[in-house]
């Protein structure tokens, strides 16, 4: 059974970090790319960033460029997603998400499975 798990979600005030993590399980790791996408109240969800496990290529969306960064342990299973300089833009339920197909990375519907999202609220 495939198995994504988010966490590390909190408050945080402006200017602040956190780093997220996303546990897998259930699949081969390195086949995926792992996506974070981020869903504020109202708000549709959006691609945040994508590392793909096989080389490592990263992509962030713009807004968040400079600020977060993208990495994975395959020794773990784990993606991690450091968020610096956070805004209260930022604020947001951050998910989670695999994919076979790296280039669709990013895209809500790419996405092969999904985790449950963790809470990030940042406080101006």
């Amino acid at each position: 059974e495939v198995q994504l798990q988010a966490f590390g979600g909190g408050l945080v005030q402006a200017g602040g970090s956190l780093r997220l993590s996303c546990a897998a399980s259930g699949f081969i790791f390195d086949d995926y790319a792992i996506g974070w996408f981020r869903q504020a109240p109202g708000k549709e969800r959006e691609g945040v960033a994508c590392i793909s496990l096989s080389d490592s290529s990263p992509w962030l969306r713009d807004s968040v460029k400079g600020r977060f960064t993208i990495s994975s342990d395959n020794a773990k299973d784990t993606v991690y997603l450091q968020m610096n300089s956070l805004k209260p833009e930022d604020t947001a339920v951050y998910y989670c998400a695999a994919t076979l197909t790296p280039r669709t990375c990013g895209d809500y519907y790419g996405m092969d499975y999904w985790g449950k999202g963790t809470q990030v609220t940042v406080s101006s």
